[in-house]
C-alpha cells in the first residue's frame, strides 16, 4: 500500500497541538448535529444534477440507473447513524467524495457513442444494477457514509456475500453505460469511476481494521465486490 495515505506524521513538538486539534475535529464530527448537517451539504450537488438531468429529458435507462444509484443515499444520509469514528485523513476524504460524486458527474458528461449490444441486454444489466443498488442499500440501513466512518457493523442481506455491494452495483451501472453508448469519453469515464470506488474501498477497510469486529467480518466475507471473483 501506498504510504502517502496513511494518517500525518508530525514532530514530537507539535504532536500534543496537532493531536488536540484533530480529537476536537473528530468529536464535532461525531454529535448528531453536525453529522447531519454535513449530510445535509452533501446532498445539495447530488439533487441539483438529478433535476438539471430530469429536466433535460435526454437519457436512457443506463443514465436513469446511474443517477438513481447516485441519488438513493441523499435520504438516507441524512437519517444515518451518527458515527462512533471518523478517519481526518485528507487524502481518505477525497477519494471518498470523487467515489460519491463521480457517477452521477459521469451522466452530465456522457456523449452519444454507440451501442456495443442490443438494447434488452443493456436495459437487464441496467436494472440489475438497480436491483443491487437497492438491495444494498436497504441492507445497510442508517449506516450509510460519505467519508471513512465506523458505525453499526452491517454482516446481513447483500453484506453477507460481498462487503462493498453498493460499489458492485455501480460497476454494473458502469458496464451498462458502455455498453450502451460506447465512446473513449464514456469509457474514460467508466474506467475512472470503478477506479476510485476501489481505491476507496481499500481506504474505507484500512480504516476500519482498526475495529476487531470488522477484521472478524473481513476474514468471514472473503470478496470485496463480487462473490468468488474479486
Amino acid at each position: 500500500m501506498n504510504s502517502s495515505v496513511q494518517e500525518p506524521v508530525v514532530s514530537p513538538s507539535a504532536q500534543p497541538l496537532v493531536l488536540n486539534r484533530r480529537h476536537r475535529f473528530l468529536l464535532s464530527l461525531t454529535t448528531p448535529l453536525a453529522d447531519r448537517l454535513v449530510a445535509a451539504i452533501a446532498c445539495l450537488p447530488m439533487v441539483m444534477v438529478i433535476i438539471l438531468r430530469l429536466k433535460s429529458g435526454q437519457f436512457d435507462l443506463p443514465e436513469v440507473a446511474l443517477l438513481l444509484e447516485g441519488g438513493l443515499p441523499i435520504i438516507a444520509l441524512v437519517v444515518r447513524r451518527p458515527p462512533a469514528r471518523v478517519s481526518v485523513n485528507l487524502w481518505y476524504w477525497l477519494v471518498a467524495f470523487l467515489g460519491t460524486y463521480w457517477p452521477i458527474l459521469s451522466v452530465g458528461l456522457v456523449d452519444a457513442g454507440r451501442p456495443l449490444t442490443a438494447a434488452i441486454v443493456v436495459n437487464v444489466v441496467a436494472v440489475l444494477s438497480l436491483i443491487v443498488a437497492l438491495w444494498s442499500r436497504l441492507s445497510l440501513g442508517r449506516n450509510l457514509g460519505i467519508v471513512p466512518a465506523q458505525r453499526r457493523l452491517v454482516t446481513t442481506g447483500a453484506y453477507r456475500f460481498v462487503r462493498h455491494p453498493i460499489y458492485t452495483s455501480v460497476f454494473i451501472a458502469y458496464l451498462a453505460l458502455v455498453l450502451s453508448a460506447w465512446s473513449p469519453l464514456n469509457g474514460l469515464q467508466a474506467a475512472l469511476g470503478c477506479f476510485w470506488l476501489m481505491i476507496r474501498s481499500v481506504l474505507e477497510e484500512r480504516f476500519l481494521s482498526a475495529d476487531p469486529s470488522y477484521r472478524a467480518y473481513r476474514e468471514t466475507v472473503k470478496w470485496r465486490w463480487l462473490p468468488g471473483i474479486a
